[in-house]
């Protein structure tokens, strides 16, 4: 017959360990998480509502942010697959993805969280009231964020309304 105490500490000890690896493991997710991810941007030279959304993205500190001035964007753009029509005055590339124009962080962040196989999402031109192309007074745009893929495929990602 076995000692029930000895079952029992056995168990409890058993218990604890698998309790503290838990922890270590999700607090090294959190970790993971909150910790800033590189975001290359390529502008026009001399676009100051590229500067504003480059702002937010680093304010928002998920991304540690670096620009540079590109007179040759159109060029970056096409080698990165971004299509003509969703082209705007900004491209950032973070982690594996292309991000075009002035994608909402709510929206980079859904892309990095859910990895999804596509090859970036865009906001095409520079719909008003979208982050860097924000006005006083109101007269927001609807627009989409759009994900695309390396094949040609489209889907809406996220659609925001007029306001």
């Amino acid at each position: 017959m076995k000692n029930p105490v000895l079952l029992q500490t056995r168990r409890a000890i058993l218990v604890g360990a698998g309790s503290a690896l838990a922890a270590v493991s999700l607090a090294g997710c959190a970790e993971a998480a909150a910790r800033p991810v590189p975001m290359a941007v390529r502008r026009n030279p001399g676009c100051g509502c590229c500067e504003v959304w480059t702002e937010q993205m680093r304010a928002s500190g998920r991304f540690i942010v670096t620009t540079e001035d590109d007179p040759n964007l159109a060029a970056f753009k096409t080698a990165r697959g971004v299509p003509a029509d969703l082209a705007s005055c900004h491209t950032a590339i973070v982690g594996d993805y292309v991000v075009e124009g002035h994608v909402p962080l709510a929206d980079i962040v859904r892309l990095l969280e859910e990895r999804p196989q596509i090859a970036g999402i865009a906001v095409g031109g520079m719909p008003m009231g979208s982050p860097g192309m924000e006005q006083p007074g109101g007269g927001n745009e609807a627009y989409d964020v759009v994900a695309f893929t390396s094949g040609g495929g489209r889907s809406v990602f996220s659609h925001y309304p007029a306001r």
